[in-house]
């Protein structure tokens, strides 16, 4: 699979939703969902690496499906509020590269 850039990523995904009437979900409604699939991945990080494991008759669904579904919807939340997310990353990158410089103790490089 070819790279792309999370506006190529917003882009397809504005493709997709564009050709159905009802567009977008509200605000409202999309926060709803994103919740909804956060707790569908919590439920794979519990099963996995929690102490509650999958009952027989429950769906073997990944991680990284979760995480896409998850990563669908934000991208879909950003693309209704025009939010591009690439600028949206780079605003937290220089708040964590400034706030939180010295926060964290940082792997020293070898020489």
């Amino acid at each position: 699979m070819e790279e792309r850039s999370l506006k190529d990523m917003q882009r397809e995904v504005d493709a997709y939703i564009s050709q159905f009437k009802e567009g977008y979900f509200s605000p409202l409604a999309m926060l709803a969902r994103m919740t909804e699939e956060l707790g569908e991945l919590a439920r794979e990080v519990n099963h996995h690496y929690g102490e509650k494991p999958k009952k027989d008759s429950e769906d073997e669904r990944s991680m990284e499906q979760e995480m896409g579904d998850l990563f669908f919807v934000l991208i879909c939340f950003a693309n209704s509020l025009n939010i591009n997310l690439d600028d949206a990353l780079e605003l937290v990158m220089e708040k964590f590269k400034t706030r939180d410089a010295n926060r964290w103790t940082k792997i020293e490089e070898e020489s």
